[in-house]
């Protein structure tokens, strides 16, 4: 008999049990070798089959990660479909890992040296690196194991961090063959520069926070003296600490303002340096004065100038944003600082002409907060094209498909507007960029492996690059990357040295489980890291064989075949969380008041395509409601299987199956229960293969909850009448023979079948949106020796696992209607509750054959004394109208007259505008020329009983006394 279950639910008890119990028994790892699989399924396959193989990469968290709501709703999703997907006997590969996360990664490090009084640089590189590691070992794994606490159901034989060794060499190996291919440049260009973290960043880690600043008008002097009676031009800036930089004024040329003063000079104000002024479609003659100061070194607008004009480039401030210009009273202030000396010199010098408010967006730093400061730096860039033309044409041709739909459009937009990739970033926490310079003759050299001697002067001491790669091309690299690339190719690859001996890694896992099937991630790193994969993936493994050998195609290239792009999780307000308004939520609190299923499961009933979902405990705690509505089922369940036992029935569990027809004699309501438990397969298999995990987790909801609890267990009950129980029998003894057992009711043997059929399947249903408490269920359902290791083992409901059966469906519905319809009168009429009190009742011949050979079911669920039929149809105060009958309730108290008047004129305003509506839609031709058969006819039905309806309420108002 099933083990028992604790009276109140308590997830507390059970959910770290079953975690540490997946991940001990490994139930969620993949071998590379498919036949040694015993995933859901497996048995039914042929020896050595591969089945169909379910594959997903987990957004890796940053390992200086703790996991908030954005996590739980997007590990939530991931982890129903790879639960979802294993049940139906596919092979899912969930793969876990953590990204080294550079910037972050070193600040956090930086400001544990700051407390202990020293930094980074005082450390030296590699003592430095020494103390991220041992943070990282320390520190590193908290996100990780939450996911572990959680049940996630990720393969961790596979887990990996970004710098792992192999992923190390991997990274390496792809900067070298991109290097190799002329895709891979160094230049001094403008970048956005972090004066915290003293890097570049890329223009996807800048935040553009809109402000109030200031608009500085400044008099240039013209060198030579007036031009046409102006002796200056005046300039509008909004960082006059840059004019410290300037190599020119550029005026547009269509501007007959400044049309005679072009060619001229002018000089710089404070610094006494001529400049030119230089004609440029760039200056606007509406912005300012039209006429604009050219700061190359500081500005990107500018440094595209200053290219055109063959203009000099000054850096004026160094890696902290202070001003570098020796000599110069303002050299060694912060920005801001000389910003305000600057203006006061102007001022005084009467070169300042005005100050305006002036609104702008002003750049800052994702990681740091900090304002960043355009700087030309030398850095590494990736040349966008071709990779992005494949990254386009691979999402043209369909090979990925976006869901919702319109981020394709906003994925094209991104990438037809592309600028080169700035991959290198001044940190000392990351892969190292493996180019390597000659102190001697100045030759850079970029190579898998340090080089021993310069290959142009023959130095001995290459020095190698000292800035290390922006993360987001490590894990851009990943959909390949974890599966073990690089791989051998082939002779002729070898022979171009495309890989060496050591990057030689065994391709079972490349061949088998790349292109993953699909990528669940938020909007937030569409361009940062979505983008990145499709342009990497598509460029990297085109020249990597299929696994026949064929040449791979673009379709056969691509990181994933799908993405699903999930909402923000808002508070209950929609407002989105940050820290700033104080409304974050800490999901590990959530969980610890309300379980984890609970949480998985609210978030599950919100998420929908496009729609962000407003968190509300209310509605956790609706579902902690649920998952208690389950347990005390299972509890009812079990003690029935207990009276059953004791009664001599077989009640012993095997392994689920389908049902392939149910017994000639199996009673209404049990054929009903599999009619709807076949409907709602149907409903989640389709719901969870649209990304619909709303329409999914209500589906289920609305069946245990709403039919299998509140409507089928109390019908059942009506069955599960054992001859112990009334005649006070013994309980069989073991071992007795078959004669000396009592006799069995068949209809009570199958109502008994079909309740423990259908509940075990509902736990399957449940089980990947609530994992923890089906497993504990299931397992005690079959008293901890279950025919899987675990429910998330066994096989997924499907519709054609069940029988259909229309005529018990509808049976039901009238029987239902009927229920609620007179449980509705006698509420109305003040009928006592545990009274029972006859009805009489009109319609069709079905629905009196249906109620005469079910008065028992009447009498349980609507407290019907007997059953009257008439010939007339009823009317009055204590009758209603359903759509194929009528019931009056027969009982000597009186309704309030005035009441039921008031009730059935909005009863019937109610179905005047239904009426309205049906006629207005089949009145529409151009609706009927386009809609279905079935819901053209579907609406005419709804028509014809609203209108039934309508007549009855009307004739009810007109019979109630005056």
């Amino acid at each position: 008999m099933p083990t028992e279950l604790p009276k109140a639910y308590d997830p507390s008890l059970i959910e770290t049990k079953w975690a540490e119990f997946w991940v001990r028994e490994r139930l969620w790892d993949v071998p590379a070798d498919v036949a040694e699989s015993a995933g859901p399924g497996a048995a039914a396959r042929k020896p050595g089959a591969a089945a169909k193989s379910f594959v997903m990469l987990l957004p890796p968290p940053n390992v200086t990660g703790r996991l908030h709501m954005g996590h739980m709703l997007n590990q939530t999703e991931m982890d129903i479909l790879t639960r979802w997907h294993r049940m139906r006997g596919e092979e899912a590969v969930w793969v876990p890992g953590t990204d080294h996360a550079g910037i972050a990664t070193q600040m956090m490090v930086e400001r544990q040296l700051a407390s202990e009084g020293t930094d980074r640089k005082a450390l030296g590189r590699e003592a430095f690196l020494e103390r991220v590691w041992q943070w990282k070992g320390q520190y590193g794994g908290a996100i990780t194991d939450q996911m572990r606490r959680l049940g996630a159901s990720v393969d961790w034989s596979r887990e990996y961090f970004t710098m792992d060794d192999n992923l190390s060499n991997a990274v390496t190996e792809a900067f070298v063959r991109l290097y190799e291919q002329g895709l891979i440049y160094r230049g001094s260009y403008i970048v956005n520069w972090d004066p915290v973290q003293q890097t570049a960043v890329s223009d996807l880690e800048v935040e553009h926070k809109e402000t109030t600043g200031k608009l500085y008008f400044v008099r240039y002097p013209l060198t030579d003296g007036p031009v046409g009676g102006t002796d200056s031009i005046t300039i509008a800036t909004t960082r006059p600490e840059t004019m410290l930089g300037d190599v020119a004024v550029v005026v547009n040329p269509a501007d007959e303002r400044y049309t005679a003063l072009v060619g001229k000079t002018v000089t710089l104000p404070l610094v006494g340096r001529e400049i030119p002024i230089l004609a440029d479609d760039w200056a606007k003659p509406e912005f300012g004065t039209g006429a604009v100061k050219v700061t190359p070194a500081h500005d990107p607008n500018d440094f595209e100038i200053g290219k055109r004009h063959n203009l000099q480039n000054l850096i004026i401030m160094d890696e902290t944003a202070r001003i570098a210009v020796p000599g110069s009273p303002y050299d060694g202030l912060d920005r801001y600082d000389a910003r305000e000396r600057i203006v006061e010199d102007l001022r005084a010098a009467g070169l300042l002409v005005e100050v305006k408010e002036h609104g702008l967006a002003v750049a800052t730093s994702q990681r740091s907060g900090a304002v960043i400061e355009p700087r030309l730096s030398p850095q590494w860039f990736i040349k966008i094209q071709p990779l992005a033309d494949k990254a386009i044409a691979a999402v043209e041709q369909g090979a990925i498909k976006f869901t919702p739909a319109m981020y394709e459009k906003t994925y094209f937009e991104w990438m037809r507007n592309i600028h080169d990739w700035c991959i290198s970033r001044q940190l000392w926490w990351g892969h190292r960029i493996p180019a390597y310079h000659c102190p001697q003759c100045e030759t850079v050299c970029v190579s898998r492996t340090r080089p021993e001697r310069c290959g142009s002067c023959d130095h001995a001491e290459m020095q190698q690059e000292t800035d290390v790669l922006d993360t987001w091309f490590s894990s851009g690299l990943l959909p390949f990357t974890v599966f073990g690339w690089p791989v051998e190719q082939g002779a002729g690859d070898r022979a171009q040295g495309a890989a060496s001996e050591s990057l030689q890694r065994d391709r079972t896992d490349l061949d088998r489980l790349y292109s993953t099937s699909l990528l669940v991630t938020g909007f937030d790193i569409l361009f940062f890291w979505v983008a990145r994969m499709i342009m990497l993936g598509t460029h990297f493994m085109l020249d990597v064989p299929m696994p026949d050998g064929s040449k791979r195609e673009l379709k056969d290239a691509v990181p994933f075949r799908e993405v699903y792009i999930h909402a923000l999780v808002r508070d209950a307000d929609r407002q989105k969380m940050s820290k700033t308004k104080g409304n974050v939520i800490d999901p590990i609190q959530i969980i610890e008041k309300y379980g984890t299923d609970a949480v998985r499961f609210t978030l599950a009933s919100q998420a929908s395509p496009g729609t962000d979902i407003a968190f509300n405990e209310q509605r956790t705690e609706g579902y902690r409601a649920f998952a208690n509505k389950i347990w005390n089922a299972a509890r009812f369940l079990f003690l029935q299987m207990e009276r059953a036992k004791a009664a001599g029935y077989n009640v012993k569990m095997g392994p689920a199956a389908a049902v392939a027809a149910l017994p000639e004699i199996t009673p209404v309501e049990t054929r009903w229960i599999f009619a709807r438990l076949r409907a709602v397969c149907g409903e989640v298999e389709k719901a969870l293969a649209d990304y619909r995990f709303d329409e999914a987790a209500n589906a289920v909801y609305q069946f245990f909850w709403g039919e299998f609890c509140d409507w089928y267990l109390e019908l059942v009950k009506l069955r599960l009448s054992f001859p112990s129980d009334a005649e006070g029998s013994p309980a069989p003894v073991e071992g007795a023979s078959e004669e000396s057992r009592p006799i069995q009711n068949p209809e009570t043997a199958i109502s008994l079948a079909g309740l423990v059929g259908v509940f075990e399947a509902s736990l399957r249903l449940l089980s990947p949106f609530m994992p923890f408490l089906t497993e504990e269920v299931w397992h005690a359902l079959y008293e901890n020796e279950p025919p899987a290791k675990s429910i998330a083992l066994t096989r997924y409901p499907q519709a054609a696992d069940y029988p259909a059966d229309d005529a018990a469906t509808a049976a039901i519905a009238t029987l239902q209607e009927l229920i609620v319809t007179v449980r509705g009168l006698r509420k109305d009429l003040g009928v006592p509750e545990k009274e029972a009190a006859p009805i009489v009742l009109h319609g069709d011949n079905r629905t009196l054959a249906l109620a005469d050979a079910n008065r028992d079911m009447l009498a349980k669920l609507a407290r019907v004394g007997d059953v009257e039929f008439s010939g007339e149809p009823l009317t009055g105060a204590a009758a209603r109208g359903g759509a194929g009958f009528d019931v009056a309730v027969v009982y000597e108290r009186q309704i309030d007259v005035a009441v039921e008047r008031e009730r059935l004129t909005k009863e019937i305003a109610k179905l005047e505008k239904g009426l309205q509506a049906a006629e207005r839609q089949l009145g529409n031709d151009a609706f009927l020329a386009k809609a279905p058969a079935a819901v053209v006819d579907g609406l005419k039905k709804q028509q014809a009983e609203t209108a039934t309806l309508y007549e009855k309420a009307k004739a009810s108002l007109t019979a109630l006394p005056t």
